[in-house]
């Protein structure tokens, strides 16, 4: 599951090396993001100066990706890692923590380079493909 930062390296161009990895996916894996992380990457691109180029390559790698829907089961896993974070004394920003709890109940890797989630225990190790940023 790639995270926003990881989708924004890809579609800016600045990752060759997340771009890479993306397509050369194995065909025992599966790219996807959170419906989250769409949520906020066309909200990125709204927030711009309109240009048809970044909507036309955002919708690219959308096709390239399953976008995961959010449900119910992603809903009870925020709710108990939002407690259990806040218990710790942990802060994670509430957009990642959706993030987050979507990866946590898909059982994804999450594929960042944020920092913030290695502190989330119940996630699988995020990796990093933007190696070159």
């Amino acid at each position: 599951m790639l995270d926003t930062n990881t989708v924004s390296y890809i579609v800016r161009g600045r990752s060759p090396a997340a771009r890479a990895r993306l397509y050369g996916l194995k065909s025992d894996e599966i790219g996807c993001i959170s419906v989250i992380s769409e949520a906020e990457l066309l909200y990125g691109v709204s927030k711009q100066a309109p240009g048809a180029a970044r909507i036309a390559a955002l919708n690219i790698l959308f096709d390239k990706l399953r976008i995961l829907p959010w449900g119910r089961a992603e809903a009870h896993v925020y709710g108990d890692l939002r407690a259990k974070l806040e218990r710790a004394g942990k802060v994670l920003g509430n957009l990642d923590m959706l993030i987050a709890a979507h990866a946590i109940s898909t059982n994804a890797t999450l594929v960042t380079g944020d920092k913030a989630f290695a502190q989330v225990e119940d996630l699988r190790p995020p990796v990093n493909w933007a190696i070159d940023v």
